[in-house]
């Protein structure tokens, strides 16, 4: 098999822990958002399609899907774009796109960038890049943004998983054969010099999803696989670097057993620190869809959400895990009940796995109506990537972002408390609580002119009813004409309410 070898490159490279409804829950210190990320969606730019792919290398996120151009936010198709065939890259900063413009004569469903920054991977269905042929797998310098020279092994189909760790680089997909060579949907090649290595799992089914731990030395990969090795492994698996042979992974057995009605897949994997995230999309009614932990060490399961709705995607930063699915029924973990919509973006407590306080959203858009379809981040932002074309109620198609820039959502405006007088000298008043997309904590103030006469903390969800709170103000005069407001706050955000009057009995 010959090869040749990979050259050096000189240039620098491209550099609440819970949401328990009967507790008050545990929110991050952040400036007016309670999560890693405000629920306000950043400028960016946009896609003409699917995006099915993020990664991140030092301030650039590359994306693949099936977009054929791209074009500036607020505008609609086919104004202020240019092309960009399968693949472009953006600045993390600004979400303006680079000069990085690979042509493509096929779809990109993967990309890896490597931990120091200097390389990027794709996977796909495309057979060449930039006119060379490239048979489903490609490798960038991030540095120069050129193709490396001499870098192509032959992949059969669709690659639709990789990573990059160390010399080598992990796929997956759906393909049978690496350079002629028998490697069934999984198989690993040298970042160096393009050659296939001798691992091989043998994965008797498609592969989505791979990671590697945080020390290098196992890789976790899912999909939907019934065997690896010819041995029964079930969707998630643990794998030697060395001989690509299974662990022992205990928390696989909270993904249901495959059967006609209910065929459960694992979709994507986030690890961070010593703890791995899986997400999963089930086919059939009522089929798991949820997001598990688990030790990335012992494979232990350390939590399982059981929303029901397909999860795509997810990302752990810091405490937090962020997912992209079509969630429409989370009320199995104390959450949201069926029919109240799609909540197509969430987050939960990387400690118990209970629901956050970040609730943008997106629709469901293109052939694929899923919304979401992939994750990425630089440590202080997370990028969005699907067959969406609405962010929060405004137009945005394929390509978002959400960073920690101070200030996040605005409480909703409180509308005017209800005040009246039925006993002397006493006025009742009574408000509801308004809704933040990235706090579910906050706190209302009554004032009656310009006197606080009361603070309350109240938690309140999109999924229930308001929480009224009620108050009697003594001691007034009777015959005055006293009035109220309610001022609520997020910790930098205030709103308040129109004043309401009454004259005091």
């Amino acid at each position: 098999m010959k090869k040749a070898f990979l050259a050096v490159v000189t240039t620098a490279a491209v550099v609440a822990a819970a949401l328990i409804p009967s507790g008050r829950p545990v929110e991050a210190a952040a400036p007016g958002f309670a999560s890693a990320v405000s629920a306000v969606s950043q400028t960016t730019w946009q896609t003409n399609a699917s995006v099915n792919a993020l990664a991140v290398a030092g301030n650039t996120v590359y994306a693949g899907g099936l977009f054929t151009r791209i074009r500036q936010p607020g505008k609609a198709l086919g104004q202020g774009d240019a092309a960009r065939t399968y693949l472009a890259a953006f600045n993390r900063s600004t979400g303006l796109p680079t000069r990085f413009a690979p042509t493509l004569n096929g779809a990109v469903w993967s990309i890896a960038t490597s931990p120091d920054g200097k390389w990027v991977v794709i996977g796909g269905d495309f057979t060449t890049v930039n006119g060379v042929s490239r048979k489903r797998v490609a490798l960038f310098s991030a540095a120069t943004g050129e193709l490396v020279s001499g870098w192509d092994p032959a992949i059969n189909y669709r690659v639709a998983a990789l990573a990059i760790r160390g010399n080598t680089v992990y796929v997956g997909g759906s393909f049978g054969r690496v350079d002629n060579v028998v490697r069934n949907r999984l198989a690993a090649i040298s970042l160096r010099t393009g050659v296939l290595t001798s691992w091989n799992p043998d994965a008797d089914d498609d592969v989505h999803a791979i990671e590697l731990s945080a020390d290098g030395k196992r890789v976790f990969v899912g999909g939907g696989f019934m065997t690896l090795q010819g041995v029964p492994h079930h969707a998630l698996a643990m794998l030697n670097t060395t001989t690509g042979a299974a662990y022992s992974m205990p928390a696989a057995a909270a993904i249901p057993a495959k059967t006609v009605d209910c065929d459960s897949r694992v979709k994507d994997i986030d690890i961070l620190g010593n703890k791995v995230f899986v997400a999963n999309a089930g086919s059939g009614i009522g089929c798991y869809d949820g997001v598990l932990a688990a030790d990335a060490s012992t494979g232990k399961l350390l939590w399982q959400s059981k929303c029901l709705g397909a999860t795509e995607a997810v990302k752990a930063i810091g405490n937090w895990v962020y997912k992209g699915s079509h969630a429409h029924d989370c009320s199995r973990d104390g959450g949201f009940s069926d029919k109240t919509g799609m909540h197509h973006l969430l987050v939960y407590s990387g400690i118990t796995g209970k629901l956050g306080p970040w609730f943008p959203n997106t629709n469901a858009g293109g052939s694929t109506e899923v919304g979401p379809l992939a994750l990425a981040s630089g440590g202080n932002d997370v990028w969005v990537g699907g067959d969406f074309t609405r962010v929060n109620g405004v137009s945005q198609q394929g390509l978002t972002r959400f960073t920690n820039a101070p200030g996040g959502a605005r409480p909703g405006l409180p509308a005017a408390p209800k005040v009246s007088s039925t006993r002397v000298n006493r006025a009742a008043v009574s408000f509801p609580t308004v809704l933040d997309l990235d706090n579910i904590s906050l706190t209302y103030t009554l004032y009656r002119g310009k006197t606080k006469v009361g603070s309350w903390k109240r938690t309140s969800y999109s999924w229930t009813k308001p929480v009224v709170t009620t108050f009697s103000d003594s001691g007034l005069t009777s015959g005055q004409s006293v009035a109220y407001q309610v001022e609520v706050s997020d910790g930098r955000n205030v709103r308040r309410s129109a004043a309401a009057a009454v004259r005091i009995r």
